[in-house]
Order: structure tokens, then sequence, then C-alpha cells
């Protein structure tokens, strides 16, 4: 089931966030055995689903979260024997904010150890496999994030991305992934790999439930030195019709004049 799928149930009355979870829970338990998606399960999701406001905008939406991203009282190894046992103290800002909406995090998924890979074989643990096809490689290094997304083991996941680390993946198992803006979103509490290039970005198997996430996630946090004072509003864009065509020329081959022209495009 999609992100906005479920939190419409949820919303309803026709599900509880209970059932979402165990709905999933049990999926995760039969499937990602054989596909390697998750290096922690949190163990507390049932008590947190029992606990949660079903009127929570997101109450019911469960989030699979990249190693990379601390999340409290639930280990964050960055998919590295060096950070194995450590359990932060605090939730990155993205997930904060998500939780505070009433996501809840169904695990940590695997990834190239500290985002140094792009097959998520590099993994300190186990590598991640190809859900389609489980000979291949998902793609990293948020390879465990797509994995999980592609099996609905989570119906959305956040990755991290620097030189394409949530785009690729996201293609290699054939779901949407975004790296936003720089700034979009706050990178506060993701373990680093460049930071004058990182970003958290979501996954997910619809262009709506990406908008969802980044409602969610986006705007200005006094943690990020770097985070944009940009008010989100990535639902409200995709009812949006697109602008009209400058100069009439989208979706058509440009002439060889123009084609040749090396300094800004211009209508010859």
């Amino acid at each position: 089931m999609l992100a906005h799928e479920i939190r419409a149930r949820v919303a309803r009355g026709e599900l509880a966030p209970k059932e979402v979870v165990q709905a999933y829970w049990e999926r995760a338990q039969r499937l990602d055995p054989g596909l390697g998606a998750f290096l922690t399960l949190n163990e507390g999701l049932r008590e947190e689903a029992e606990r949660l406001d079903p009127k929570l905008p997101l109450a019911g939406v469960l989030v699979a979260v990249k190693d990379n991203i601390a999340t409290q009282g639930l280990r964050t190894t960055a998919g590295s024997r060096l950070l194995e046992n450590f359990v932060p103290p605090y939730d990155a800002t993205a997930v904060a904010r998500l939780k505070a909406l009433g996501a809840l995090v169904v695990g940590k998924t695997n990834m190239d150890e500290f985002g140094m890979g792009s097959s998520t074989e590099h993994s300190a643990f186990f590598p991640s496999k190809n859900p389609f096809d489980p000979g291949r490689v998902p793609g990293g290094s948020s390879g465990g994030s797509a994995a999980a997304v592609a099996a609905d083991l989570a119906p959305v996941a956040l990755g991290s991305d620097t030189g394409g680390s949530v785009r690729q993946p996201s293609a290699f198992c054939g779901v949407y992934g975004l790296k936003p803006t720089y700034g979009r979103v706050s990178r506060y509490g993701l373990i680093a790999y460049a930071s004058s290039l990182d970003q958290i970005g979501p996954m997910a198997r619809s262009v709506r439930d990406l908008a969802l996430l980044m409602d969610a996630m986006a705007g200005p946090d006094p943690r990020d030195a770097t985070s944009l004072d940009l008010p989100p509003r990535f639902q409200a864009a995709l009812a949006e019709a697109l602008p009209p065509c400058a100069w009439g020329w989208c979706g058509r081959v440009w002439p060889a004049t123009a084609r040749g022209w090396s300094g800004p495009w211009r209508r010859p």
C-alpha cells in the first residue's frame, strides 16, 4: 500500500496503526532474510503503534531509515563495524519531524560502509539484494532503502545522496527517489560523507509519497546552518499546471544552429 493511502485509511478509521505495523512486520520477517535490506529492525515498533494518536497527519506510515541517519534508541552503524554498537541519544531532524507527525521507523537499512560504494556490496555486515532479481545488486549506497521500498517492506524510506546514492538505487529497484536541493532538508543527524554535497532524500513507490515526505521534512533548522528558510510546498506543487513552454520549443528538436550555440540557450 502507498503511504498516502495508508494515511487516508487511518484518518477514516478503516485501519489502525497497529494493523499496519503488524502487516509490514510479518512481511519483513518473512522476506528480509533473503534480501538483506535491513541491518536493524525496530523491536519496539508495535508498542509505539499502540501509543500513537491516529489523528496525527502521518499516523501509521512506516519509514525505513538509512543506517547513517541518527535514530534515538535505535542502532546506527553507517554500515561499519566501527559503529556496530552505536545507539544515538537523539534523532536526526528529518526523522524527528516525521515522528512528530505520527510516522513510525520500522528499521535501519543496509548501505555501503559510510556511503562509499554504489552497490551495497560493501556493507561491513552483508550485501543487500535486488528484490526483482536476487542475483543482481540494488545499487547504492542507499541500496537497503531502495530494496525495502521495492519489496514493500516499508511504504517509504529515507536515503542519503552525495553523488547519486538515492537516485541510482531507486533506478536499479524501480522506485522513485529524490535528492533535494541542497539545504531543503536539514543534515543534522546525518553521518557525513561530504558535507557540501550530502542530502537526506525520500524514496517511495509514487511521486505523491515523495512529496508527502518532503513536506514533512523540509524547512529551516537552527541546528544546520546550511538549511534554507523556504516553506515546504511539494504536495501543493503536484496540483499545479506546468508553466507554458518558453518560446514554444518544448518537445521539439532544436535546429542545428541552436544546437551548435556554445553560449546561453536562446531562440535562433
